[in-house]
This record gives structure tokens, sequence and C-alpha cells, in this order.
């Protein structure tokens, strides 16, 4: 399996399989890259599948994952944003897993957070930010939630409209004299 963090699509299709990072439940402490789906099995849920969770008041003490991305994607009407970090690095989106049962694969939900003031312009929330000096902290559960879980800085991303072949907008189309 590739594990090249690419885009995250949020209006990607119900079906979409994504590789997520995760402990071995037979061997805690060994992680392991798998595809998983993106939602909540809907037969808990009265038929709904759920892609998100919020964190604020809830603790996660297993099951937790990681989702690879080289950036994040928004719709706002009809205009699409890419969100990466400043820095150009990687990062993961804090999970949570949830075992096969069935005919429903093994399936993941996307924590989220409230937005930071870049975001905050475009959409409410956006899922948790975990860097990549943070991974260990996350899957070992060591570090509480709390200081993992929480609304990025002000000016870490670079927000960017993109077309509808997902290529960034010019900024400046014609020379300006």
């Amino acid at each position: 399996m590739d594990a090249t963090a690419t885009p995250f699509e949020a209006d990607a299709p119900e079906d979409n399989l994504r590789p997520i990072v995760r402990y071995k439940p037979e061997e805690p402490g060994r992680p392991q890259l798998i595809k998983a789906r993106w939602g909540s099995n809907p037969r808990f849920t009265d038929g709904v599948e759920f892609r998100f969770v919020r964190s604020e008041g809830k603790t996660f003490p297993s099951h937790r994952c990681l989702i690879p991305a080289s950036e994040f994607q928004m719709r706002v009407g009809e205009k699409r944003y890419r969100v990466k970090l400043d820095d150009g690095n990687f990062f993961y989106l804090a999970g949570v897993w949830e075992p096969a049962m069935g005919d429903w694969p093994l399936s993941f939900r996307i924590i989220t957070v409230p937005a930071n003031a870049e975001v905050s312009q475009y959409q409410e929330r956006h899922g948790a930010i975990i860097l990549r000096r943070q991974v260990k902290d996350w899957l070992d559960g060591i570090v509480p939630e709390t200081d993992l879980l929480v609304t990025p800085p002000a000016r870490i991303f670079d927000i960017r409209e993109i077309g509808a072949t997902g290529k960034a907008k010019p900024v400046q189309t014609n020379l300006a004299l």
C-alpha cells in the first residue's frame, strides 16, 4: 500500500477507502497502515453514516488512528479551497476506527475541533491536526486529548482557491503595469 500523504477531500464518495495508521489490535504498540472506509456503520445510528465526531467533552481511550494528509480540501458554495500547512509539511488528521462488522468494512471517523482563524472564514470546524512529532502521543494515548485535539494557532495554514481540476487558481492572471 502506498504510504504517501495525499489531499483529503471532505466531499469524497461514501465508499472511498483511505489509508489509516493505527496500532495492530493484536500487537499494541506496533503500527500498521491499512485501508478503511470513511464513515461509521449506519446500522448502529438509525441508518445515518457519521463521518465526523466532535472533540469537545469526549475521550478516546482506544481505537485511535491517523489519516495521512498533504492537505485538506473544503467546499464553500461553488468554490473549493486547499488548506496546507504553511511550512509545506504533511500532517495527520486525528481519527477513531471501528472494526469491520457483517458486510460493513473497517471504518473510521475524523475528530474535529473549532476552526482556527484562517479556516473559520470559510467554515466552523475542521479535522484535528496531528503533526508528525505528535504521532506516538496520539496513538499511545498517554498524552491527554485536551493537549492534542486543539484549534491550531493562527497563521499555520496556507489556504488557496482551487479549480475543478484540483489545481490552484493563479493568484494573478495578467501583468499589472
